[in-house]
């Protein structure tokens, strides 16, 4: 992976602040969804974040606050990576704030979690956050713990969570103690936001034992096939009747019974990873995105030809699967028998397309960050 050159953040004081979260729509109708998601956020950015961060020193700024021009996700990416520090509302875990969360958290510079009680995604549970709730109490409440954060933060410095450390190899109870993003030491080694990217490398050693036993499978699969079609053909030319050639198809249907649900199992489980790690990878492309080529760790490049290799090894595994279920399903209208095994390879076909989809949105990263790759 790619190692910052720093590993923990030393006391000092900040001078920027960048505030991701959910946005709304400033344009949408007065009373629709959007409107009122803007009109909260925005009074949070204005009554809690922006006014606990002014009594240091430090100026806030939200996405819609970037005043120079230019693209607008580049922007939002090197603010997240280079801002000295970052406030994030984890409410409701929307999806562009988690990954711009978990580009930050390997940076391993100072971020503070804030979020609405009772919407905060599962995944963060355990990195204290803090907590509030639409009333003016709650919310002078949550600027205060802010400032309080902050303070603790300049005093004793702040340090990265458990992400930062495994790409820098650190360990429990290196540095000053966490002041904004964990409670206590325990928490260094309780799952957090982005334990799935401290376990990439395992997650796609996985995956690739995964595919393999796809491919293992798929060959079982083929083998009795052949083996039953000639069967099939031997039988025709007999001109055997009804009931034989029934039997045959209900004893090939048995035969890939067994193969066919380990199919199902195995891609099943192939789509879970790329659901655990897919925010994890994406942050870290977009770390190795930013990052000059001579800067890269040394599994950088290693890191990119996986992804590559994962999508190609992905799609042909594919369209094996695709040629069984195209085969097995015009047999369906002949017996019943190969009803169940049918249904398993559909199921399996559409969990490795909607992984496979995933997966080559990373490989198309990875061989443009992929060293010699033209822009």
């Amino acid at each position: 992976m790619i190692t910052p050159p720093a590993h923990r953040q030393e006391p000092h004081q900040p001078r920027k602040c960048f505030v991701i979260g959910p946005i709304g729509d400033s344009y949408a109708a007065h009373g629709s969804p959007e409107r009122a998601a803007y009109e909260h956020h925005l009074g949070i950015f204005e009554q809690v974040i922006a006014p606990a961060c002014e009594r240091y020193g430090i100026t806030a700024v939200r996405a819609d606050g970037i005043a120079h021009a230019g693209d607008m996700n580049e922007q939002i990416c090197r603010h997240v990576i280079e801002s000295d520090l970052v406030i994030a509302d984890v409410s409701g875990g929307n999806p562009n704030v988690m990954y711009e969360l978990g580009l930050r958290h390997i940076t391993g510079r100072p971020t503070i979690h804030i979020g609405e009680a009772g919407q905060l995604p599962f995944d963060i549970a355990s990195i204290r956050t803090i907590r509030y709730r639409r009333t003016r109490s709650h919310l002078a409440d949550a600027r205060r713990e802010i400032e309080g954060a902050l303070e603790a933060g300049l005093r004793d410095g702040f340090e990265p969570l458990t992400p930062a450390r495994v790409l820098r190899g650190l360990q429990p109870g290196d540095g000053p103690s966490p002041a904004t993003e964990s409670g206590n030491a325990e928490d260094e080694d309780t799952p957090g936001l982005l334990d799935d990217f401290a376990a990439i490398e395992d997650g796609l050693d996985a995956m690739t034992a995964d595919m393999e036993a796809i491919s293992k499978t798929i060959e079982t699969i083929g083998a009795l096939t052949e083996q039953a079609g000639a069967e099939m053909l031997d039988l025709g030319q007999a001109n055997a009747p009804a009931g034989a050639r029934l039997a045959s198809v209900a004893r090939y249907a048995q035969s890939i019974s067994v193969p066919t649900g380990e199919l199902k199992a195995v891609a099943g489980t192939f789509a879970e990873r790329m659901v655990t790690l897919d925010s994890g990878v994406r942050a870290a492309l977009g770390l190795i995105e930013v990052t000059p080529p001579g800067e890269r760790g040394e599994g950088a490049e290693e890191f990119l030809e996986q992804l590559v290799s994962l999508d190609e090894s992905a799609h042909e595994s594919l369209a094996q699967l695709g040629f069984f279920g195209t085969s097995a399903g015009g047999m369906v209208r002949v017996s019943r028998h190969l009803r169940k095994p049918v249904q398993d390879i559909s199921a399996a076909v559409k969990q490795m397309t909607s992984a496979i989809t995933c997966m080559g949105e990373w490989a198309a990263k990875a061989r443009a960050l992929a060293p010699g790759a033209t822009a």
